[in-house]
């Protein structure tokens, strides 16, 4: 059958190095907003009977949701045999649960949508919490894990430190314990891991943190899904600093980056903040701040989803 790969404008640099990856062009699309800011979405190209991806990631302004959602509408009533939404970053996914009265569970709102509106398969990256496939009931969930183009990175440039077992993994929070370990286990011979333990008062704002685990003399690597306002990552920092780490790295999937997270990264303890594009990285950032692209891993699991082949393999990292 054959595929068409649009982009519908919120990460085109991404979705070009995926054109690039599989050697197959950008789709015409026009995607554009009306005086009064609402969202247009027109397909210029026959859709009938092909497999569809449309590459959007959902970070804010919400027009993003908006033009992602009325795409799918025109891809269905375009008779599209099937359509695959590749959503390098799934915007609210960190509300994936009920903690106070009276308020959404936005990430279903947002896959339920998804889901009446047509999508077949969703491709994503680093899901915040991996429960979140389970709010879809029909579409097909795929979640790729960015560690398999980040622990090749890491392992050549900790070679020195991993060769005298001076590298330890720190989780955020309990929380990130998993994705902690899951990069320790690939890192190191021992999977040695530090965890930050911290209190909450509000969202983005932390009253009070405590480090589990010894980092004296190490190089200590923070590893996390996303990295928003960065003032946490400072202070978990700042905190292995205190602790006696010999220099502090920090991994996020998705660069965020919102308010004043890039001078905040650039004041910081860190030495380097290494992220993936799937957040658009058109933007100035600071020096601190690696982008390493998954342009290549998208393309393989679109070719792998094309040819029938397993996604499995992607899942892991030797």
């Amino acid at each position: 059958m054959e595929y068409k790969l649009f982009s519908l404008g919120s990460n085109d640099g991404l979705a070009q190095k995926i054109s690039e990856n599989l050697n197959v062009p950008l789709g015409a699309v026009k995607c554009r907003a009306f005086s009064d800011g609402e969202q247009q979405v027109q397909f210029l190209e026959n859709l009938r009977g092909k497999h569809v991806f449309l590459v959007q990631s959902t970070n804010p302004p919400a027009e993003n949701w908006v033009r992602l959602l009325l795409a799918l509408d025109a891809a269905r009533r375009a008779s599209a045999h099937e359509i695959t939404v590749v959503m390098p970053y799934f915007g609210y996914s960190r509300q994936d649960r009920k903690t106070k009265s009276r308020e959404p569970i936005s990430a279903r709102v947002f896959a339920t949508m998804l889901e009446s509106m047509g999508a077949d398969r969703l491709l994503t990256l680093d899901l915040h919490n991996d429960a979140i496939g389970g709010f879809f009931r029909k579409t097909i969930v795929d979640n790729l894990y960015a560690r398999r183009v980040f622990v090749p990175h890491f392992k050549e440039l900790f070679k020195d430190a991993l060769s005298r077992d001076e590298l330890v993994v720190v989780s955020p929070d309990a929380g990130g314990v998993v994705r902690a370990q899951s990069y320790g286990k690939r890192l190191m011979r021992e999977g040695e891991l530090a965890i930050i333990h911290k209190e909450r008062d509000i969202p983005n704002q932390v009253a009070h943190m405590k480090l589990v685990g010894d980092v004296k003399g190490k190089v200590a690597l923070i590893t996390d899904d996303m990295a928003d306002t960065c003032g946490t990552l400072s202070r978990a920092a700042d905190l292995l600093v205190e602790s006696g780490a010999r220099e502090i790295y920090a991994t996020a999937t998705h660069g965020v980056l919102s308010g004043a997270a890039v001078e905040t990264v650039q004041k910081s303890a860190i030495k380097k903040l290494f992220i993936t594009d799937s957040v658009s990285t058109g933007r100035t950032l600071a020096d601190k701040i690696e982008v390493i692209s998954v342009g290549e891993l998208f393309a393989e699991a679109i070719r792998r989803l094309e040819s029938d082949e397993s996604l499995s393999e992607l899942f892991e990292t030797d």
